[in-house]
């Protein structure tokens, strides 16, 4: 989809300064959209932000903790200071710890918690005011292959995960009398940031590796032509899907 399918829409891509929502800017950006790139990682982002903005693509860069309701409405604020109205927010923010669950604190449980799910609520709460009125707009929550499938020891990034897409079908019924789809996009083993515990293990790499029957981890540029295609006008009838990415792991 090397088109300019995007010129003229304005998005927001929270977790956008690395790994997969990095590539989906990169991927809107290249369609023609005006992208607004927004992490908490003030160095990252303007290294993000620098890193497209070489390429001439449009984008900008907004300092936000999803999981801040202040931060989030402050973001919010500003985009529509910048951009007036939103055509399409990805939601992408997210953390994973993978431990027992009888080893984890509250506080951890509700960090993985309000940063993959709170978040999402708060960012899609905030921009939605942006987003009306318009008969178009597109939500895209990035979900997980384990919305589906579980694997030990990720029991708080499961239930963030489970319940991200319980959102993302709820919201594709309340939204879609407007026009607005929403959807999910569920990553399987990516060789991102967030899987550098296992990319660094030997052992633990190759047995992801042996799980997954297209026999490889996905790459990031595996996930930004997906994303483009759910913001074009061909996936109009698409809204409370989830599409798996996961080389055929959730098929076995």
């Amino acid at each position: 989809m090397k088109t300019r399918t995007l010129v003229g829409k304005n998005a927001v891509i929270t977790g956008a300064s690395r790994g997969l929502g990095l590539s989906i800017a990169e991927a809107l950006a290249e369609a023609g959209a005006r992208v607004a790139l927004v992490a908490r990682d003030r160095q990252r982002l303007r290294a993000a932000t620098e890193q497209l903005s070489s390429r001439d693509l449009a984008v900008e860069s907004l300092v936000a903790d999803v999981k801040r309701e202040t931060e989030v409405n402050a973001m919010a604020d500003a985009v529509a200071s910048r951009f007036g109205k939103v055509q399409i927010l990805v939601n992408n923010a997210g953390i994973n710890l993978r431990q027992p669950l009888a080893e984890f604190t509250l506080a951890e449980w509700q960090e993985v918690l309000d940063t993959n799910l709170t978040g999402a609520f708060l960012v899609t709460r905030a921009l939605l005011p942006h987003m009306r009125g318009q008969g178009y707009g597109r939500i895209i929550n990035l979900t997980s292959m384990m919305s589906h499938v579980a694997l030990p020891q990720r029991t708080a990034y499961c239930a963030s995960k489970f319940g991200l897409l319980g959102l993302t079908r709820a919201l594709a019924l309340e939204l879609a009398p407007e026009r607005i789809t929403v959807n999910g996009i569920s990553p399987g083993p990516f060789a991102t940031e967030i899987n550098r515990p296992l990319l660094e293990s030997a052992e633990l790499s190759q047995w992801f590796v042996s799980r997954i029957p297209l026999g490889r981890w996905g790459e990031s540029r595996d996930i930004g032509q997906l994303a483009l295609y759910l913001c074009s006008e061909a996936a109009g009838f698409i809204t409370g899907a989830d599409i798996v990415i996961d080389g055929g792991w959730t098929a076995q």
